[in-house]
């Protein structure tokens, strides 16, 4: 099938999906299915081969995210009805004062997103973010959107995540020099991002707040009745709570860059490291902390746990349908044909890079993907360039930056931002998407701005 027509059934697939979400309020979950169902036939994938391309990618999108989001569900929850996320909230609202709120979250997440995933670093602070917004009296849109788009800054583009870390290994940079310069840039992108926030097109006017697993103030128990608060988890207790999951992942991290391969101290470091085993020992201890302030039963404290579990499955079943929809998108070639295309049109290396890496996260959904791809299509025409070290991390950087813009309808991580702010998939498109795209062009230009001054 020639490229102009799998780009068209790209083009068509991803309109006939917002019609269908936007116009006709399809559940999100079931349209994103039938789409992709649609453009599998579309795109000749084998009738055989329809189904089970559908399902490997439910299975490879939930394999990573279901056992992250139910237990950082659960241990916001726990954080959340103890009144833990409004006391650390009223705690630094006091000492910095409501103008500086935002600033503070917002940084606070640039350091937290540079050992954690950007979903669980996200899941972890919505809870906070909310209490946050409590607190301030500000709506959860003014400190969500520049946290969100602080974690997946870091994610893109620093190591040790796994996104920049295989584009330099694919190319031939240096993982310290990534760190020298993506770190400054990060910086002065998350800058422009937070005040790019701030702008009318992002203020939360407007805008319909759904119901989100995080807003709740009170506990609904399965029998109808509410948790009462029976003293407030106090802020030390709270930000012990968050840090330790992220201090076990950083130990992973750590250990997985310092350590040498196929040592027992680096496994174990790495499986202490583990997202999963992290969040488990989190909850694990939240429940015992926050049930022994609260005074609650065996049973009270399970029940809570549970009750996180309802109001994130939207989020699960919605991000594995997003899950489908990408992997029919990869497997039937169309992300390669825009990929080719771009390559085709001789522009200069780091701009292609950047475009290209673009493109392909725009068609596919994941930002790790449209950066290894994008790392080895440009590895042959790097190579050639003979660039120096710095100048070869510039161009991975750009790489990395093209995968951390345009996030839509094809990324879990538009349905973990949207679903856990409240938006319909319609104000998603409107703020996440549009601003996400804002950091990624900022941290290109940067980028490009530093590459021509050092070349």
């Amino acid at each position: 099938m020639g490229t102009g027509t799998l780009l068209g059934i790209a083009l068509g697939a991803i309109i006939v999906l917002l019609l269908l979400v936007i116009r006709i309020k399809m559940s999100a979950f079931v349209a994103l299915l039938l789409v992709a169902f649609g453009t599998a036939l579309a795109t000749g994938i084998p009738a055989a081969d329809v189904v089970p391309t559908m399902t490997t990618g439910m299975g490879n999108t939930l394999s990573s995210v279901m056992i992250v989001v139910g237990l950082g569900a659960m241990l916001g929850r726990l954080i959340e009805v103890s009144g833990g996320a409004d006391a650390l909230a009223e705690r630094f609202s006091k000492g910095l004062g409501p103008k500086r709120v935002v600033a503070a979250v917002t940084a606070a997440a640039f350091v937290l997103g540079i050992p954690v995933f950007f979903d669980v670093g996200f899941i972890i602070l919505a809870p906070i973010v909310f209490g946050f917004a409590r607190a301030a009296k500000v709506h959860p849109l003014t400190i969500g959107l520049p946290v969100a788009g602080a974690l997946l800054t870091v994610h893109v583009a620093l190591p040790p995540h796994p996104g920049p870390v295989a584009a330099a290994g694919i190319v031939g940079a240096d993982n310290g020099m990534m760190l020298l310069w993506g770190l400054p840039i990060c910086i002065a992108t998350a800058v422009i991002g937070y005040f790019a926030a701030k702008l009318r097109l992002f203020r939360p006017d407007g805008v319909t707040l759904l119901k989100s697993p995080a807003t709740r103030s009170s506990e609904i128990t399965p029998e109808g009745g509410t948790v009462a608060i029976k003293s407030r988890l106090n802020a030390p207790t709270v930000l012990a709570l968050i840090l330790l999951p992220i201090l076990q992942i950083m130990i992973g991290t750590v250990g997985n860059m310092t350590l040498e391969e196929g040592s027992r101290i680096r496994d174990i470091a790495g499986l202490v490291g583990a997202a999963p085993v992290a969040l488990l020992t989190a909850v694990i201890v939240a429940y015992l902390v926050v049930g022994h302030n609260q005074g609650w039963s065996l049973e009270r404290r399970g029940s809570v746990l549970d009750s996180a579990l309802p109001d994130v499955a939207i989020i699960v079943f919605v991000t594995g349908a997003g899950g489908v929809f990408a992997n029919v998108l990869v497997t039937s070639g169309i992300g390669a044909a825009l990929s080719e295309t771009l390559i085709e049109m001789n522009m200069p290396i780091i701009l292609a890079g950047f475009l290209i890496s673009a493109a392909l996260r725009a068609s596919q959904g994941s930002a790790t993907v449209a950066i290894l791809t994008s790392a080895g299509l440009m590895s042959q025409p790097i190579l050639d360039a003979g660039y120096s070290s710095t100048q070869t991390t510039l161009v991975t950087l750009a790489i990395c930056f093209g995968g951390l813009g345009l996030s839509h309808i094809n990324d879990s991580g538009f349905w973990i931002v949207t679903k856990y702010l409240g938006l319909t998939v319609k104000d998603g498109l409107k703020t996440w998407t549009v601003l996400s795209t804002i950091f990624g062009v900022a941290g290109f230009l940067i980028t490009w701005g530093v590459f021509t001054l050092v070349s």
